[in-house]
């Protein structure tokens, strides 16, 4: 099979690789119907991560179950299903208390299982899910079209963490939100904010394709501002006082401030952010305004089922935030589309 491989930073290649084979009573093996880059994937293609030697990449992806160990009951050939970011047991205490991502037997694309064998990654034409049960969400429509394809990509990761971060600050009826990020996530975290009701969501954003898709998920005001000169602006559109939730979505130290600076006292920031170094917390700050911070890495595979039910009503269509279609072959393209904010988020298909 081809499968993306990232060989170190700005080296990424499509190459031949085995195909994968049932190796565990619990597997599946998925053919894969679309993937995507993701911009976290950008932190080791950016080398602020160590690519020690080549490996399988990518985290998202959804297909169709090609086959299944003897193990597996509850899927079967030809299903269509949503892979969540990272494998998980369904079974241990913290997937029972719905922290899949903390599972005791967590395993991730181009990674290892837990018996050692090799894992394959998101962006390539197959891939072996170990645990397939407990991990994979079967979709109800055998074959979905291309832009509910889409949508049903974003559930794997994008929009259950955008939703994790509007969940972690309490947002609901009533409440004031700002957004930090303007990439997938942070869109999608606008569009969570409006799903749960938020009275008014502000996007900081500066480039004017991500301010439309913001306004669309339902933005009120846009920021371009950074820094003190944003949470002022922030300050007047919300008539004289700061949000009540700020939704973190970068990962950066500067973000991280910004979202600090952005949240009036006692309220919430729900950071999503994968952590790029750096983004330390002032606790003293944190302290004299009584702030409450919640968040980190979403456990898509416990938000999936209910996302799942909008997507298919119609009532989100979070595969919005795909504004560049590639063939898998085009890989090494799509990551240097995103690196260079050409696009949002690229879709690949096999």
């Amino acid at each position: 099979m081809r499968a993306t491989i990232i060989h170190g930073p700005g080296d990424i290649r499509v190459e031949d690789r085995p195909d994968p084979e049932i190796r565990l009573p619990a597997d599946a093996v998925v053919k894969v119907a679309a993937s995507c880059v993701c911009g976290s994937d950008l932190w080791p293609y950016r080398g602020a991560f160590q690519t020690p030697r080549p490996r399988a990449i990518g985290h998202e992806f959804v297909g169709v179950v090609q086959s299944v160990g003897s193990g597996v009951s509850a899927l079967a050939p030809g299903d269509f299903v949503i892979a969540p970011f990272v494998d998980s047991c369904g079974e241990c205490p913290q997937c029972r208390n719905g922290v899949t991502v903390a599972c005791d037997y967590l395993a991730s694309w181009g990674g290892r299982d837990e018996a050692g064998f090799p894992l394959d990654g998101g962006q390539g034409q197959y891939v072996r899910v170990p645990r397939a049960e407990a991990t994979l969400v079967k979709v109800p429509v055998a074959e979905p079209d291309r832009e509910l394809t889409a949508s049903l990509l974003t559930l794997s990761d994008v929009m259950s963490t955008g939703h994790h971060a509007a969940v972690a600050a309490q947002v609901g009826p009533g409440r004031t939100v700002v957004v930090v990020g303007d990439g997938a996530v942070g869109l999608c975290a606008v569009l969570a904010a409006t799903r749960l009701g938020a009275q008014r969501v502000i996007a900081m954003s500066r480039h004017a394709d991500r301010q439309a898709l913001a306004r669309e998920f339902g933005a009120s005001d846009i920021v371009e501002e950074r820094g003190v000169p944003a949470a002022e602006k922030v300050r007047g559109l919300l008539g004289g006082v700061l949000a009540d939730a700020v939704l973190e979505c970068v990962g950066t130290k500067e973000a991280m401030d910004q979202a600090v600076a952005c949240v009036r006292p006692g309220g919430n920031i729900g950071f999503v952010g994968s952590p790029s170094g750096g983004s330390e917390l002032n606790v003293r700050q944190l302290f004299n305004k009584n702030i409450t911070i919640g968040g980190g890495m979403a456990p898509a595979r416990t938000y999936i089922p209910e996302l799942l039910e909008d997507v298919l009503a119609g009532a989100i269509n979070p595969g919005r935030v795909f504004d560049v279609e590639m063939p898998l072959e085009d890989a090494p393209e799509a990551y240097r589309a995103m690196d260079r904010r050409r696009a949002i988020k690229v879709l690949l298909r096999p």
